[in-house]
């Protein structure tokens, strides 16, 4: 089951953070919040496989 770890105020800050995650070797999926098609300026979750919620939050800390 995939968990929203993160709420990225817009698609940049989320990539930034997805990039992060994935150097990890964690699973990451963003998505939307709103319309599917919002412009790069909505709010974007980060969300990852729920076995992984902690080591992502340790990662989100230090970035």
């Amino acid at each position: 089951m995939w968990t929203v770890v993160y709420i990225a105020p817009n698609r940049r800050e989320a990539e930034r953070l997805q990039q992060a995650l994935l150097q990890e070797g964690l699973l990451v999926k963003l998505r939307n919040i709103g319309l599917p098609n919002a412009n790069e300026n909505g709010s974007v979750e980060i969300l990852v496989p729920e076995s992984e919620v902690d080591e992502a939050l340790e990662v989100i800390n230090t970035v």
